[in-house]
């Protein structure tokens, strides 16, 4: 099967695929296409006017500003990959990056295609809700900013307008002794997660938590951070009643599952995995650093 008919339209500004998506009936914005090209090759989608996005230069740029990156939408994943600066500045997104799909996929997809798309698996939606991102879109009418966790509306569904465009994701610089943990659970190598857990952790001398960040992916129709936990453990020393009281915790969270993937078989997974990244982040807290 193979998509519908539509007005294909290749901007090379801004301003213009802004003028387009206002101005057109029934449009729809093409990023990297990795998941919108399949959908419409099922039919599960239909649109009259294509816009494609990949000749607008302004949105593949990555600037290092003050206290975070500003990622263009249109970055490729596998610039994300091969970008030095983010394996120390934001570990947590450079070690996400290589669960995304296959090399060949990284090559044409991007950061905003997928933070928009929102699949409940993914691993960028998961690391901007943990790394507290924000996002800047778009419209003839202005730009504004949304904090990451409150661009979620519903499954697949974001808080966009019809004639916005997310231009960029303002990605916040980890502390030089925060240590990240991004495990994801698949199948197989490159497979869809079932579930994945990001987690950010920084202690003193006594083993004190002074910051703590847990997201998890795969329960249900979008990512979850463990916000309550993250403040109530706050000044405490890490402990195993510590891990149970968080595994605890998981066990109560709703969940969605499927046919191969239980929504009890997931939270079993996010409970392991979530332990598994606390205690390999606790680790390299002992480690000496590189120097």
């Amino acid at each position: 099967m193979k998509a519908a008919n539509f007005d294909y339209h290749a901007p090379s500004s801004l301003e213009e695929a802004l003028a387009l998506l206002a101005t057109l009936d029934n449009p729809r914005v093409l990023a990297g296409g990795q998941s919108l090209m399949p959908m419409l090759n099922l039919r599960l989608g239909g649109f009259d006017h294509l816009i494609d996005l990949g000749r607008i230069e302004e949105l593949s740029d990555i600037e290092r500003v003050s206290g975070a990156y500003k990622i263009g939408a249109m970055v490729r994943q596998r610039q994300i990959e091969k970008f030095e600066g983010f394996k120390k500045d934001v570990p947590l997104l450079y070690q996400a990056i290589r669960f995304v799909g296959h090399q060949q996929t990284r090559n044409r997809g991007t950061i905003g295609g997928s933070i928009c798309h929102l699949d409940p698996s993914a691993e960028l939606p998961l690391v901007a809700l943990t790394m507290d991102a924000s996002l800047e879109v778009a419209s003839t009418r202005g730009k504004r900013q949304i904090a990451f966790k409150d661009f979620f509306s519903s499954l697949l569904s974001s808080v966009l307008e019809p004639d916005e465009i997310l231009t960029r994701i303002h990605m916040p610089l980890a502390h030089e002794r925060d240590r990240c943990v991004f495990l994801e659970f698949s199948r197989r190598p490159a497979d869809f997660s079932i579930c994945a857990v990001a987690v950010v952790l920084r202690v003193d001398d006594q083993e004190r938590i002074e910051h703590l960040k847990m997201g998890i992916g795969g329960l249900g129709p979008s990512a979850v951070r463990l916000n309550t936990l993250e403040q109530q453990f706050k000044g405490e020393r890490f402990s195993d009643s510590m891990l149970s009281l968080i595994q605890a915790h998981i066990k109560t969270l709703p969940g969605e599952g499927d046919l191969d993937n239980t929504a009890a078989y997931r939270n079993e997974l996010a409970q392991v995995l979530v332990k598994r990244a606390l205690l390999q982040a606790l680790q390299m807290n002992k480690e000496p650093s590189d120097g």
